[in-house]
């Protein structure tokens, strides 16, 4: 139906923002509708039955239908355009559209949970009947249906909220399985396990809210970017031969199809600056065109015709590299004195390191001066890294 749908409504020829916007509208407007049949359907199954985990599982398509209408705004919205008040776009209203949706899920659960808890402690015979186990078996296969159109379109426009909508899908389908158990154990064996299944069911939804807010929340605050990503930047930047290195790459996530990156390209000293910098813009256009974000490049000029230099480099990331191989050091120099020369340079070192950061000065200064000599002092810059380990 989706396919259908999209040939009809969507066409592929247009931008691709507005693409990926149409299709989660398209998907958004196909769950509000099946979601609220799914609910109608449930709560008069619930009702005949006397059955609070049938009406609980009712409640949960129509905090689906919710979902999927706050998902229906929060595509329309994030496909805004940038205006002088929000120059980076409007990209994060999907995120927080998923936010919004975690909480009414999370509040859902509350309120199922407590009426679940109460016909525990009073519990009723429960009712069956063939209507009921009929529309609880259509609403598995309705939403193992919806699971995987929302995963198709999710992949398809690399979209999280869709393929966590899609996860909430099979959550559904195990939840309503349990209560079509329950109500099968009850009738034949007479157990009145209608509180306990909507407890379990109560349970599931609250942790399906909890994993959904969760995960907005860490593109919220900033996580760190997919290693895909990271190094498929690398590659991008390091197949230019005047590249001899890049470091300190930040991502800000602004947004789904809304991302910028900074970051240093070592280059070296010796080249011509005005045919480097020409690099560098051709390097930025080529991460817009193939990862559809911009990007801004500095450079960092090293000293690569010295053998005195590259020695020593060499010597200090040899040193590094047996305090722990996840340690790495950038923008290295040498500068010769009188008396003594100084090795400056950046450590990243990844977050929580077991070393703390002036221990591990001292650790790196010792063995680099046992290591070269007591007239190599050691002035080094602890930072970490900002897309994973160091």
């Amino acid at each position: 139906m989706i396919s259908l749908l999209a040939k009809i409504f969507i066409r592929e020829t247009d931008d691709r923002s507005e693409v990926r916007q149409s299709y989660g509208m398209l998907c958004g407007i196909v769950g509000i509708f099946l979601n609220i049949l799914l609910a109608v359907g449930k709560f008069l199954a619930g009702n005949s039955a006397g059955s609070v985990a049938v009406r609980a599982d009712a409640f949960n398509n129509l905090s689906d239908a919710g979902s999927s209408f706050v998902m229906l705004v929060g595509f329309k919205l994030a496909g805004a355009k940038p205006d002088p008040k929000h120059p980076f776009g409007h990209g994060r209203m999907e995120y927080l559209s998923g936010l919004a949706v975690s909480a009414a899920i999370l509040l859902m659960a509350y309120e199922l949970l407590r009426e679940s808890v109460e016909k525990m402690l009073h519990p009723v015979q429960t009712q069956f009947s063939v209507t009921a186990a009929v529309i609880l078996g259509a609403s598995v296969a309705v939403k193992l249906y919806m699971a995987f159109y929302n995963m198709q379109v999710g992949k398809k426009i690399d979209s999280a909220a869709m393929r966590a909508t899609a996860s909430d899908c099979l959550g559904d389908v195990c939840a309503t399985a349990v209560v079509l158990l329950s109500a099968f154990v009850s009738y034949f064996t007479g157990w009145k396990m209608d509180g306990f299944c909507g407890v379990l069911v109560g349970l599931f939804i609250f942790y399906t809210g909890i994993c959904a807010a969760r995960e907005t929340l860490d593109v919220l605050l900033g996580q760190t970017p997919d290693a895909e990503f990271v190094a498929e930047i690398g590659r991008i930047v390091t197949a230019h031969a005047e590249v001899c290195g890049m470091h300190d790459l930040i991502v800000h996530d602004y947004g789904p199809g809304r991302r910028m990156i900074s970051l240093h390209a070592e280059v070296s000293s010796d080249g011509d600056i005005l045919a480097l910098h020409d690099v560098v813009d051709n390097i930025e256009r080529e991460l817009k065109a193939q990862l559809a974000c911009d990007a801004v490049i500095h450079m960092d000029p090293i000293v690569t015709s010295d053998d005195k230099i590259s020695a020593l480099k060499g010597a200090v990331t040899s040193v590094i590299g047996c305090i722990d191989e996840t340690i790495s050091i950038h923008d290295f120099r040498a500068v010769e004195g009188p008396t003594h020369t100084n090795l400056i340079f950046d450590v990243v070192v990844p977050h929580r390191f077991y070393i703390g950061d002036e221990e591990l000065e001292r650790i790196i200064g010792e063995k680099i001066k046992k290591r070269l000599g007591r007239e190599y002092f050691v002035i080094m810059q602890i930072e970490k890294s900002y897309v994973g380990q160091g």
